[in-house]
């Protein structure tokens, strides 16, 4: 009874009302909601802070920058919702509030639209050397429960595209990426796909910021062959999967285009069956039979694997490719 009270008290004033409905909308910066609602910086620092100790909003650091958005776990997560819900829609606080948030979403598409520009030729000449990327998708679409899971990782989300074609089948997603740039590009991409339920973070793939057993799902598309060690990658990402949970790791079999390492920063080109294979392994999970797309000249492939749901022996446990462990 006292931990409600306290955290009805915290959203009991006009400005945190305003700050909760504006984080349901998308995360935000201290500086956007600044401009938004014409306050001073440490005064909205301060109302942040006092949401975010009440457990109704969620903060995440990216770099000199802090995101703000509503919570989506723990105790007061659901009486957030309740509270932004029983603000009326007619409200005109409200409704100039939102009408300036439109605004910074607005700067933000320009962003993502001018970066996107400065970078087309690079990812269109990539793209033009395999299968096209409607392809790739459909078939990660059917390697995944059609049923969907209730927390998806996306490492190395890049510009969200996994995140908004996995989204409609997860309750929750988060997508992580180390490039700002990326990020902000990301965002963009959940905000016009309406997926409320998908967020980024800037975070370091071989040091993921998540406890063990986080996820039912992960996906690594297209990052390995940037990595100067995949099988970390893939050992770090087997970590945050719960018992049962699947990864689905989609990069490049192997070719010898050496312009895409000398032109694209690709570290590696591309990679065996018997390698990933060999890395789920030791990682704890059960490879599954690998999807091969081939294109001209590049083959795109999609290793499925799973995490045990109870610790099995090294000696009998057999990958679903074949390969014996």
């Amino acid at each position: 009874m006292d931990d409600l009270l306290a955290t009805l008290k915290a959203a009991a004033e006009t400005t945190r009302l305003r700050l909760l409905a504006l984080c349901a909308h998308g995360e935000l910066t201290v500086t956007e909601l600044t401009q938004i609602l014409g306050q001073s910086q440490p005064r909205v620092s301060r109302h942040l802070k006092l949401l975010c100790d009440a457990g109704l909003l969620d903060r995440f650091r990216e770099g000199t920058f802090a995101f703000y958005r509503l919570a989506e776990r723990g105790a007061s997560a659901a009486l957030a919702r309740v509270l932004v819900d029983a603000i009326p829609d007619s409200d005109p606080t409200l409704t100039l509030d939102l009408e300036r948030l439109e605004a910074i979403k607005r700067s933000r598409s320009e962003t993502a639209a001018t970066y996107f520009r400065e970078n087309a030729a690079r990812w269109h000449e990539i793209r033009s050397l395999h299968v096209a990327e409607g392809e790739v998708e459909a078939a990660l679409l059917r390697l995944f429960p059609e049923d969907g899971v209730e927390d998806l990782l996306d490492i190395g989300t890049g510009t969200g595209r996994m995140l908004e074609v996995l989204g409609p089948r997860v309750q929750r997603a988060v997508g992580v990426d180390q490039s700002r740039e990326m990020l902000a590009v990301a965002r963009t991409t959940l905000e016009e796909a309406g997926l409320r339920h998908c967020h980024v973070r800037q975070a370091d793939m071989y040091q993921l910021p998540f406890p063990s057993g986080s996820f039912d799902a992960a996906v690594i598309h297209q990052v390995l062959h940037f990595t100067e060690s995949p099988a970390e990658v893939v050992a770090e990402a087997a970590r945050v999967l719960r018992p049962g949970g699947r990864l689905l790791v989609v990069d490049f079999a192997p070719h010898a285009l050496e312009t895409l390492r000398e032109e694209h920063a690709h570290r590696r080109l591309g990679f065996s069956d018997q390698e990933v294979a060999g890395w789920c392994r030791q990682s704890g999970l059960n490879c599954g039979p690998v999807a091969h797309l081939p294109g001209d000249p590049l083959t795109v492939s999609i290793w499925p694997a799973t995490r045990a749901a109870a610790a099995a022996s090294p000696q009998t446990v057999l990958s679903l490719s074949g390969v014996p462990s």
